[in-house]
């Protein structure tokens, strides 16, 4: 089973960026989806985006399409999350998930963790 780790996660202003990994063990990596979560102060959790085993289907949550941007490194199993365009409202700790699936990627399902990384964004 796999095991994610995340990182990257800091204090970033309005007009930088950053990019957020997560780096995941084992030896089936490509057969599981991946997804980033997150959790605002005070806010339930929420989806963010989504990724499929081979890398070819996407999605995003509304409040993040066309700012962030999710991929995947199946040679050295990882999974990232470009932040470009942060908004105070992005402030959240964000967690790396996955799930047994390769070809269908959805909001929902994730049943395996990381520990999470906080990104904070100042104006």
């Amino acid at each position: 089973q796999v095991q994610l780790v995340e990182s990257g996660g800091g204090l970033v202003q309005t007009g930088g960026s950053l990019r957020l990994s997560c780096a995941a063990s084992g030896r089936t990596f490509s057969s599981y989806v991946m997804a980033w979560f997150r959790r605002a102060p005070g806010k339930e959790r929420e989806f963010v985006a989504a990724i499929s085993g081979g890398g070819g289907s996407r999605t995003y949550a509304d409040s993040v399409r066309g700012r962030f941007t999710i991929s995947r490194d199946n040679a050295v199993n990882a999974v990232y999350l470009q932040m470009d365009s942060p908004k105070p409202e992005d402030t959240a700790v964000y967690y790396c998930a996955a799930k047994y699936s390769s070809n269908w990627v959805s909001r929902t399902g994730y049943d395996i963790w990381g520990q999470g990384t906080q990104v904070t964004v100042s104006s």
